[in-house]
């Protein structure tokens, strides 16, 4: 792939979020609760007042930190209910380093930081969003250097058969249905 221009590895740039909704650290809670509302956000950026990112505040910071606690969001600043420091990531960094990094941290997003600037968020969600297609392409690099030929559509799978409902370990698709090896003998108007 590298001989024809194209990257092997998955960048964190490639799936996160840009530009960046920020709020300013002295602005209201009920204004933070407003423009994640506007702008459908499940998070949202607190900078300082040169517009440097000092923190987060999350759809959980709001609950535990004022919510539950019965405090009134406009009596109370972004920076009182935010989570700081932000943690940050390097938008060159591997997809499978910042979801590792995730874990370890029992974080869902990340700042995105280039050269001192605030570039984007990563959040777990853009890491799976993209999972599927990635499993799909380990799958098929997989079959091609293990040097199987045959498809997928004609692996035998278990389950239920859709026709006589019985359990199989040798289903097959076959026009649409997954059949066990008795209805796939069977004519359609035998049973």
């Amino acid at each position: 792939m590298a001989e024809i221009g194209l990257r092997t590895k998955m960048l964190v740039r490639d799936v996160m979020s840009s530009p960046v909704i920020t709020i300013r650290e002295e602005e209201g809670v009920d204004e933070v609760a407003k423009l994640m509302k506007a702008q459908r956000l499940g998070s949202i950026i607190v900078t300082d007042n040169q517009g440097r990112p000092i923190g987060v505040i999350t759809e959980r910071d709001l609950v535990t930190r004022v919510l539950s606690e019965n405090k009134r969001p406009s009596d109370l600043k972004a920076k009182d209910v935010m989570t700081s420091p932000l943690v940050t990531i390097k938008p060159d960094e591997t997809l499978s380093n910042a979801a590792r990094k995730m874990s370890r941290l029992n974080m869902r997003r990340f700042g995105v930081v280039y050269k001192g600037e605030l570039v984007g968020v990563v959040s777990s969600k853009d890491v799976l969003a993209i999972t599927p297609e990635l499993l799909d392409t380990i799958q098929e690099k997989a079959r091609i250097e293990g040097g199987e030929t045959a498809s997928a559509e004609n692996s035998p799978m278990a389950g239920h058969c859709d026709r006589c409902g019985q359990w199989s370990s040798r289903l097959r698709e076959t026009e649409g249905e997954f059949l066990c090896e008795d209805c796939r003998g069977q004519e359609p108007d035998e049973y």
